[in-house]
């Protein structure tokens, strides 16, 4: 242990950190564990473990005692307290008392401080429920901006990496100056994506790789802008969904197994084996729909759209492996959880969204190669 705490002590290493990362996964994984398992005969050796890691991975501080008149010249002062009542309250609390929106959302509420920020969260939100609904809460936004003096700004927007230019939500000029979000084919894919090559491939499969590292690239901008994400990635932690804002560690984790699993996908392209091929973007395929919201983003909503792109590229692979003559079975799993749990494992069950007893998100889909089965993943509502 004492080597541990020095290593985990030492600046701007990378063995530091990943030794770091490593122990707040193994403390998250005890803790469920212990959770699931309360009367393990090796409970009180996990609870001790667990106080050593805390040791390890959280120090304590040493108190300073600070006398008034130091506190005086230092200048120390309580945060200052925000006055400047929002621009967009309105809008803020017509999101929260809607009905509609708490069927898709939940029942959080927006906990924006600032216009800028509040028009972000609302846009961001509206990502997640059906496409008509949100095109609904757009007019009515824009609308209720425009009676504090803000009007609609597309000239102002975070770019995206894609195929096309195009504006997924405007920004705001006037009294009130935020960005939007955009597409956009000149923006730069994520810098460890954009250094692979992805040249190596032919005709539709090539505009596919392209496509697809433009959504791995997406995927990890929204980690940095969204605090609503979280990821169910079984290869990382396979006991519940985890924040990624509050949970570095995870958000460390998810990004570079996301990263790898793309790799890993275009060497597999690159051997010409198809099976090998369909099984890694399969992988992948999972890894993007691992990237959840609670309650999942609706399937006919922006989110949800965007995801089921890497569905329909799956099928392209799976026509590929059945042209070679091999026997091929992919199933989205959908509908009541007890009509296909026997084709799921390590299934995750929220109590929010959706309808009672039903699969609320294929996380991985399930797959019969040449008789040989791999189970899906699934969020499901419970049943209670």
């Amino acid at each position: 242990m004492e080597n541990l705490s020095k290593l985990l002590k030492i600046d701007n290493s990378e063995l530091a950190r990943l030794l770091q990362f490593s122990l707040y996964g193994v403390e998250a994984a005890l803790k469920q564990a212990l959770t699931k398992y309360p009367n393990d005969p090796a409970a009180d050796l996990c609870q001790g473990a667990l106080q050593e890691l805390n040791t390890l991975i959280h120090p304590p501080t040493e108190i300073i005692n600070i006398d008034s008149n130091l506190a005086d010249v230092l200048q120390i002062a309580s945060p200052p307290i925000l006055t400047n009542e929002l621009k967009l309250r309105r809008l803020q609390n017509e999101f929260n008392s809607d009905k509609q929106l708490a069927l898709y959302l939940g029942n959080t509420q927006l906990q924006s401080q600032t216009d800028s920020d509040l028009w972000n969260e609302v846009q961001r939100k509206l990502l997640r429920v059906p496409e008509e609904l949100a095109l609904s809460w757009h007019q009515r936004a824009l609308i209720i901006a425009a009676s504090v003096g803000a009007q609609s700004d597309i000239s102002n927007c975070l770019p995206l990496p894609f195929n096309k230019h195009e504006n997924i939500y405007p920004g705001l000029k006037g009294s009130i100056t935020t960005q939007g979000l955009s597409f956009s084919n000149v923006a730069p894919n994520h810098p460890q994506i954009a250094q692979l090559n992805l040249q190596n491939y032919q005709g539709d499969l090539q505009e596919d790789i392209y496509f697809l590292a433009n959504l791995v690239s997406i995927c990890i901008k929204f980690i940095d802008i969204d605090p609503d994400l979280h990821h169910a990635l079984n290869s990382i932690f396979s006991f519940d969904i985890m924040n990624l804002h509050s949970k570095p560690e995870h958000r460390c984790q998810y990004i570079d197994a996301l990263i790898e699993t793309f790799w890993r996908m275009l060497k597999a392209e690159e051997s010409a084996d198809s099976l090998s091929a369909l099984r890694h973007w399969i992988d992948l395929d999972e890894a993007i729909h691992s990237l959840v919201f609670v309650p999942p983003a609706d399937r006919f909503s922006w989110w949800g759209k965007m995801q089921q792109e890497t569905r329909r590229l799956l099928k392209k692979v799976v026509q590929r492996a059945l042209s070679e003559g091999h026997n091929i079975r992919i199933r989205q799993l959908s509908g009541l959880y007890a009509d296909v749990c026997t084709f799921s494992k390590d299934d995750l069950r929220l109590e929010q969204g959706g309808n009672l007893g039903e699969v609320l998100a294929c996380l991985r889909v399930y797959a019969k190669i040449n008789e040989q089965e791999f189970p899906g993943r699934v969020l499901f509502r419970s049943s209670r």
